[in-house]
């Protein structure tokens, strides 16, 4: 099917992929037109292992080929430089490109009998809430992808950590399911994330991640008094009930406890979002973790679901 010029929707431990032969511009281009995706807006090229990084880019400076080996497979995205395989379709014209080898069996399985890259957003409607299962991608996609590839639930649950390796220090673009702390160990030095970027990568839109319900973040200590007062108002009220208040007595629509793992809260993160849609909630209160860890991650996905919906 990717021979062909079809879209795959594949499995990856972060979340599920749309997939197109990245060096197909029209299959790739179809991708954008599935998502309703800008056309601005780079696609991540998931290749098969750390080796193949010359062969889809260029500079590859010393820090960057360290993450590699140490992290790939796995939730790690570099960008560098494009190498001449890369269509300006799959960047969005940039002359950079966002790479990463993901850690799937299936994936790799996939990658390996294909023997090319793959570009894989994540299988949904752009802005929407991430697929990590293969029915999110039939729910949300249906008849619009040629082929489903379901490799199981996902284990990481939150997208791949986007780092630049295409300045004179590398820094973090989207904090994701490979944490700070683990990049800085091997690195020997802190990561920045800066507010602002020059270069344009996935999951930086205001609004993203986002649940058709509205998303308002409070304190915890808010959580069950917000919740309860927008209930009492006539709204259809989900909460994400922090691990500190398990148990405690919540009058609203529906409640999702947190769990206290931040592995297992990122795992659970998009499902818990859609499970609030699918119950008939027109409102989500919740509250930001600690951002430390993947708390960091979890917390950037809360923020942009709670974004503008006007920009989109």
């Amino acid at each position: 099917m990717l021979r062909a010029g079809g879209l795959v929707a594949l499995p990856t431990e972060t979340v599920y992929g749309l997939g197109a032969n990245a060096e197909d511009p029209a299959a790739v281009s179809r991708i954008f037109q599935v998502k309703g995706r800008p056309s601005s807006h780079p696609l991540i090229v998931h290749i098969g292992g750390a080796e193949q990084l010359d062969d889809w880019v260029q500079d590859v400076p010393q820090a960057a080929r360290l993450l590699a080996e140490r992290f790939w497979p796995g939730p790690l995205t570099l960008v560098l430089r494009r190498g001449r395989r890369v269509p300006l379709e799959a960047t969005g014209g940039l002359e950079t490109v966002a790479v990463r080898v993901p850690d799937h069996p299936v994936a790799l399985a996939l990658l390996s009998a294909f023997g090319g890259g793959v570009t894989a957003p994540s299988a949904n409607r752009f802005g929407s809430v991430s697929p990590t299962t293969a029915d999110d991608v039939r729910a949300e996609l249906g008849d619009a992808v040629d082929f489903v590839l379901d490799g199981g639930p996902c284990e990481v649950g939150v997208e791949s950590t986007i780092v630049d390796a295409t300045g004179d220090a590398l820094t973090i673009l989207r904090p994701g399911g490979m944490t700070r702390e683990d990049l800085e160990a091997v690195l020997g030095c802190p990561l920045e994330i800066p507010a602002t970027s020059r270069i344009r990568v996935p999951g930086q839109h205001p609004s993203h991640y986002a649940p058709r319900a509205r998303v308002v973040l409070v304190e915890p200590e808010k959580i069950v008094a917000e919740a309860e007062l927008a209930q009492e108002l006539g709204q259809r009220v989900g909460v994400f009930l922090p691990a500190a208040f398990a148990g405690a007595e919540v009058k609203a629509h529906a409640v999702v406890q947190v769990p206290g793992s931040m592995a297992a809260y990122a795992r659970g993160l998009y499902g818990f979002l859609r499970e609030l849609d699918q119950r008939g909630c027109d409102l989500i209160v919740a509250s930001l973790p600690a951002e430390e860890g993947l708390g960091l991650a979890i917390a950037n996905r809360l923020r942009r679901a709670a974004g503008p919906r006007t920009t989109l």
